[in-house]
């Protein structure tokens, strides 16, 4: 520690004496700045640990309250007048929901005794009846599945004999039925149940299935949906608009690897495409060069977040990429959660302009393009305009370091990519699609914890892939598994593949 100056070390020119005064000005100003920044990052972390992870604002109940938001005339059907005259709406009280009307139901009937009689002493009469409903569930049932192949002989020639051909199997001399392995893929990758889980489950249904057995049944189902994946990839590619991002995940056997270090999960998703697609991609990191491998030839719109490892992909003429404003917003949401509570600050004015960009957008959601495009070009430019000139203005007078100007920073050096959304109505305003589409995985992950093997990594990118699709496309993933792994055994032209799609299983 620096030995601190006491008033006979001090030199007696007044010029030096006032230079010194100067410098420690200028050393405690960088200590106070410092100082500042470091206890906002103790906030910021406390609050992290400590408090909600929600990124609400106080103010975004309005967000999707449509008939309090202000009012914009491009985007209200009924005029202020009738707004104001409407009767508060009486609040609902429509008790429990009914069951789903597609449910089986098993009807239980229950009768007064045989004889009994009113107290004048006449026998009742059943004038009517009163139901109530309840939900039961039938445990799960495996059964043995005989696959009997008859053996036929000719009545006039001695040792000429025939046996019935057996139907062609998802994987070839294995006790697995397209059922089970539908229902353990489902199990495992939408409903995040690890494979040693499931071991015990079937355990106490006296079967007994290893959890290699499982991994390598996974694999080999993964490896037969190959020509599947191709056509959905097509499909991406030919889209004109894709959102892109990527996750983590760790593989224990991985050459030139330790088990500790992270590999990578890219997901990739169609925009605004009538036939939604979902693809996962194991890949060992996350360069630039992994991200362009995987948009081969593609030509439009890459909506992602602000890694540099897209940057490259950007740069490209055949591309225009474009930013999202949901990082944006969390940027100026830290920033805000370093305030002292109920403080208000500049991260507030942002957050308020960006959630009119939001409001905007959940009006015109379920309009066509061209609506969408028409209403951009009015009310969310001019939303737009008021926050460029905050920013120009916020930005000289934020220390850098600080939440505030980092989010300042993010929000000034992507904003050409933010505008982007306002040029085209089939665009979205946020990346928030594709970031949907990972979560399933990412609650995954919390519970099988890592991949065994890269065969293992890329079979799980491929049934999350199908399984994704498929929900994207509104279907029941094990039933639409159970359909593919059932039938792919069958397929030998394009056609029969192309007919397994998810939208033409749908239409089927």
């Amino acid at each position: 520690m620096k030995t601190p100056l006491t008033a006979h070390d001090l030199p007696d020119d007044i010029d030096v004496l006032k230079a010194l005064v100067l410098q420690k000005d200028q050393h405690i100003d960088t200590l106070s700045t410092e100082v500042s920044r470091l206890s906002e990052l103790v906030m910021f972390f406390k609050v992290r640990q400590f408090y909600k992870s929600s990124e609400k604002h106080p103010d975004q109940a309005e967000l999707f309250n449509e008939p309090e938001v202000e009012d914009n005339s491009s985007l209200r059907a009924s005029s202020s007048d009738e707004s104001s005259s409407a009767s508060p709406k009486a609040k609902s009280n429509a008790g429990r929901k009914p069951l789903p009307k597609n449910l089986p139901r098993q009807r239980v009937e229950h009768c007064l005794p045989a004889g009994e009689k009113c107290d004048c002493g006449s026998e009742f009469k059943e004038i009517g009846e009163e139901v109530s409903e309840q939900l039961e569930i039938i445990p799960a049932k495996i059964i043995v599945r005989q696959l009997v192949r008859k053996k036929y002989a000719c009545p006039c020639c001695e040792g000429s004999l025939k046996l019935a051909s057996m139907p062609k199997q998802p994987i070839p001399k294995s006790i697995a039925g397209p059922g089970l392995l539908a229902y353990i893929a489902t199990a495992k990758y939408q409903d995040g149940v690890p494979l040693y889980r499931q071991e015990k489950a079937f355990e106490r249904l006296e079967v007994e299935l290893s959890r290699q057995t499982m991994a390598n049944w996974m694999i080999k189902g993964a490896q037969l949906c190959q020509p599947l994946y191709n056509l959905m990839q097509d499909s991406l590619l030919d889209s004109g608009y894709v959102h892109m991002d990527e996750t983590r995940v760790q593989v224990l056997n991985e050459v030139g690897k330790t088990a500790e270090s992270h590999s990578y999960m890219w997901v990739r998703k169609t925009g605004d495409q009538k036939h939604p697609v979902v693809l996962f991609d194991y890949a060992p990191d996350r360069t630039a060069q992994t991200a362009m491998n995987l948009l081969p030839e593609f030509k439009g719109f890459l909506q992602t977040d602000d890694y540099a490892g897209y940057h490259k992909i950007g740069a490209t003429e055949q591309i225009t990429h474009l930013g999202c404003w949901a990082h944006a917003r969390r940027k100026f949401m830290d920033a805000k959660k370093v305030l002292p509570k109920n403080k208000t600050g500049k991260a507030d004015m942002a957050l308020n302009l960006i959630q009119k960009l939001y409001q905007i957008e959940q009006h015109i959601k379920d309009q066509p393009p061209n609506k969408r495009l028409e209403i951009r070009q009015t009310e969310s430019l001019r939303v737009l305009e008021q926050l460029k000139t905050w920013l120009d203005k916020s930005l000289n007078s934020t220390v850098p370091k600080s939440k505030l100007g980092e989010a300042l920073s993010y929000l000034a050096k992507n904003w050409e990519k933010l505008q982007i959304f306002t040029t085209n109505g089939r665009l979205n305003i946020d990346n928030n699609p594709v970031e949907n589409a990972i979560r399933p995985f990412a609650i995954g992950r919390k519970n099988w914890l890592f991949s065994q093997s890269v065969k293992g990594a890329k079979a799980s990118a491929m049934l999350y892939s199908l399984i994704e699709t498929a929900k994207a496309n509104g279907l029941e993933p094990q039933a639409y598994l159970t359909h593919l792994f059932r039938n792919f055994p069958n397929c030998d032209t394009l056609e029969q593949f192309e007919a397994l799609l998810p939208w033409n299983h749908t239409a089927s």
